[in-house]
């Protein structure tokens, strides 16, 4: 179970007391987190997630619930930050920066289809809409930078197989950086995979996790979820599902003439992020009963992304 930090009932009720949500009836360890400790609690006034930060600096947290507070007021379906009597949205357990926030409805889409990731795609544009104006800056601690030095600490453990496919990709990363981070930016949630939002059927109903949100170009926030929702078997790029999530997305931000040449650099430039990523938390926590996604999902894709027959529509 990925509960990081165990929290006992006498400390959850203590902590929940200020919120004046009535008793705690239940509480339980949400096995699917990767960087927090998460855990569902049942309160007499409702359902909530209680979140424990357990990476990234404390001071990055009024940024998160700012970003979601501008979501939720625009009328998005994502949680926010529940304030207690004293109006406090972030507060402290167990020494850790805590959240408690409403349980959304729905459940994750294993198998998504093309109403699925239509849907995906809209909600990605009315968030990139929402704040590419009035951007929260924030710099992500998984970027271009991070990913050339991850990527060389990282080279010489790997297979000579995986290295002649890494090391072209940290090259291709290195000299489109400029073009990269020139393109239009807003708030990314730079993290939406299936299994961060919900559906009731085929309607959306929920978009969690925004820990890794930050400030950047949106292009490389729509190739993250193209890279998780819009799969084939071989973890090549599945075109009618990709065509329904890129042009509900372009039909309210079309896209631009410097995204669409930069289209299948960033596509590949998201599996390096993750396949760095999982590899570095596999050697983490080896061993240990933490929730460890498979790094070479993303070595595949890496590999699927080499020739990109996908293009962006309507670019302007």
């Amino acid at each position: 179970m990925s509960v990081f930090t165990p929290v006992s009932r006498p400390e959850l009720e203590t902590f929940l007391a200020p919120y004046e949500l009535g008793r705690l009836l239940d509480f339980q360890g949400i096995a699917a987190g990767t960087e927090n400790s998460n855990f569902f609690v049942s309160l007499e006034k409702g359902e909530f997630v209680l979140t424990l930060i357990e990476r990234g600096p404390a001071e990055d947290m009024p940024f998160f619930i700012d970003l979601l507070d501008v979501l939720h007021e625009a009328d998005m379906p994502v949680p926010y930050a529940v304030r207690d009597r004293d109006g406090r949205g972030l507060r402290e357990l167990c020494g850790k920066p805590a959240l408690l926030q409403p349980r959304l409805s729905g459940k994750h889409v294993k198998a998504p289809n093309n109403q699925h990731c239509a849907q995906v795609g809209e909600l990605q544009a009315h968030i990139h809409l929402a704040t590419r104006e009035r951007m929260l800056e924030r710099r992500t601690d998984r970027g271009l930078e991070w990913m050339l030095e991850a990527g060389a600490e990282l080279l010489p453990g790997l297979s000579t197989e995986q290295a002649a496919l890494l090391t072209p990709a940290l090259d291709e990363i290195r000299a489109h950086k400029a073009q990269i981070l020139a393109l239009p930016k807003a708030n990314l949630h730079a993290d939406l995979f299936r299994d961060n939002v919900m559906f009731e059927g085929t309607h959306l109903t929920g978009l969690i996790d925004f820990y890794n949100a930050c400030s950047g170009p949106m292009l490389y926030d729509i190739a993250i979820t193209v890279n998780d929702w819009c799969l084939d078997e071989q973890g090549g790029i599945d075109l009618p599902r990709a065509q329904a999530l890129l042009g509900a997305y372009a039909a309210l931000r079309p896209f631009t003439a410097a995204e669409a040449e930069l289209w299948p650099v960033i596509l590949r430039v998201a599996c390096v992020r993750f396949w760095l990523s999982r590899l570095i938390a596999a050697q983490a926590f080896a061993g240990m009963d933490v929730m460890i996604h498979d790094p070479s999902e993303f070595e595949v894709r890496l590999a699927q992304r080499q020739q990109v027959a996908l293009k962006l529509p309507f670019a302007l």
